[in-house]
């Protein structure tokens, strides 16, 4: 699974012109998933982007994660996020696992990230989705399941 992972001010994602996720202040999470992860690849991801130490304490070191700083955190699928575009123009999706497959596994991630104490909304699921979002910093990171753990 790969993630692309943004402090934030606030976030929201919008279906046909309806507010379907919201937050304030915490991480919004861009997640795709690839043809061979699994749900261990789920549990993995939740946990290191919770866990992640981005955000400011006290004496303005990002020595703080998520739980610490109670923020909340937006997820939404992407699975653009497993293209390959090494080669010409057009990018290939043939790393990204199909719909079917991937949209337990990304459910499976919110889960856990919900069992680790994090308020967790959502975008919904194979739509147009439209995503704002104040990255706070910018503060962005990359976390790949096939590289980080």
């Amino acid at each position: 699974m790969r993630a692309v992972v943004q402090r934030v001010s606030r976030a929201k994602v919008s279906v046909d012109g309806e507010l379907v996720g919201s937050i304030e202040a915490g991480l919004c999470v861009l997640v795709g998933v690839g043809r061979n992860d699994d749900a261990s690849h789920a549990l993995a991801l939740a946990e290191k982007v919770v866990g992640l130490r981005i955000f400011e304490d006290a004496d303005g070191k990002m020595n703080l994660g998520l739980l610490e700083n109670g923020g909340a955190l937006l997820a939404v699928s992407q699975f653009t996020l497993m293209g390959d575009a090494r080669r010409g123009r057009r990018p290939s999706f043939s790393f990204a696992m199909s719909p079917d497959a991937a949209e337990p596994l990304f459910e499976r991630f919110c889960d856990a990230c919900r069992k680790l104490g994090v308020r967790v909304e959502t975008g919904r699921f194979r739509t147009d989705m439209k995503v704002e979002l104040v990255n706070d910093g910018p503060v962005t990171l990359l976390v790949d399941s096939e590289r980080a753990f």
